[in-house]
């Protein structure tokens, strides 16, 4: 019997596999977590100068793997051994083996996020073509909602690739059907836009992002249109009470701009994962 025969047969082994790769995953999440908006600033820069017509600023080359892991401290390249998601974090008690610098405890919450949500996707969905479907999504969707978290932006490198790998996910029968995707693409952008220009235009102000619209639409894309509603109402509302709540916690000033992509993106995780939270209006 193959690995992927025994994982077909065995569910706690395909849960215990899914969540290692989880872990794998989320390590290198939170590398694109951390590098991408650096590259995206170093691009518009880099830009800018070309429209100045001013000499190109000669900077160390940045991408996903250039330059290796580092300390961000000292600069210490950090070695196989300390970089094992969860384990290397909790085994150094949180702090760097170079320089002893502290660890931000978010980087393994995010392996761990990574591993418990990949776990959930095979225990919901099984061995086969839609769990690799639900993977992709659920580790698309943490990177974008911790890089909007941070910067306030959703990477079109992201957002862009999810919307099409969606619509070329449900033509080769994933969890909608095509017209449902397309169309749930089309109405995910077009219903966010709508609401940005009606609160504009009776405000003056922009409301949210673009990045919120394609995202949306790449939920749409992913989930089909009978999905919106839920996840619309469910980041709406999860998002005015966390507002709320950050403004009488003073972690937060009224009118201050805050980001709406992580509760998109959980809302829209948990319309993957069969939660329905309008069924009990439908009966």
């Amino acid at each position: 019997m193959s690995f992927l025969d025994a994982l077909a047969a065995s569910l706690p082994l395909l849960l215990i596999s899914t969540g290692l790769l989880g872990l794998l995953v989320g390590s290198f999440l939170n590398v694109v977590i951390h590098r991408l908006p650096k590259m995206m600033e170093r691009e518009w820069r880099q830009q800018a100068r070309s429209i100045l017509q001013l000499d190109a600023a000669e900077e160390p080359p940045l991408t996903l793997n250039t330059p290796a892991s580092h300390c961000p401290a000292c600069n210490a390249p950090i070695r196989a051994w300390q970089n094992i998601p969860l384990l290397s974090w909790v085994f150094l008690r949180g702090r760097a083996a170079c320089c002893g610098v502290r660890i931000g405890v978010r980087y393994p919450l995010v392996e761990l996020l990574t591993g418990l949500v990949s776990a959930a996707c095979a225990w919901q969905f099984g061995f086969g073509l839609v769990l690799i479907g639900a993977l992709l999504l659920s580790w698309t969707l943490i990177a974008l909602a911790f890089i909007d978290l941070d910067t306030q932006l959703l990477p079109d490198d992201l957002v862009l690739p999810l919307l099409w790998l969606g619509l070329l996910f449900s033509l080769i029968g994933g969890f909608v059907d095509l017209q449902s995707a397309v169309i749930g693409a089309i109405a995910g952008y077009l219903s966010l836009w709508l609401v940005f220009w009606a609160f504009k235009l009776t405000t003056g102000k922009e409301g949210m992002g673009y990045g919120d619209f394609k995202l949306l639409a790449a939920l749409g894309a992913w989930l089909g249109w009978a999905a919106l509603p839920q996840i619309i109402l469910l980041s709406s509302m999860v998002g005015a009470l966390s507002g709320i709540a950050m403004i009488i916690t003073k972690r937060q000033q009224r009118g201050a701009a805050m980001a709406f992509g992580p509760f998109l993106a959980a809302a829209g995780w948990l319309a993957l994962m069969g939660v329905d939270l309008l069924a009990p209006l439908q009966r």
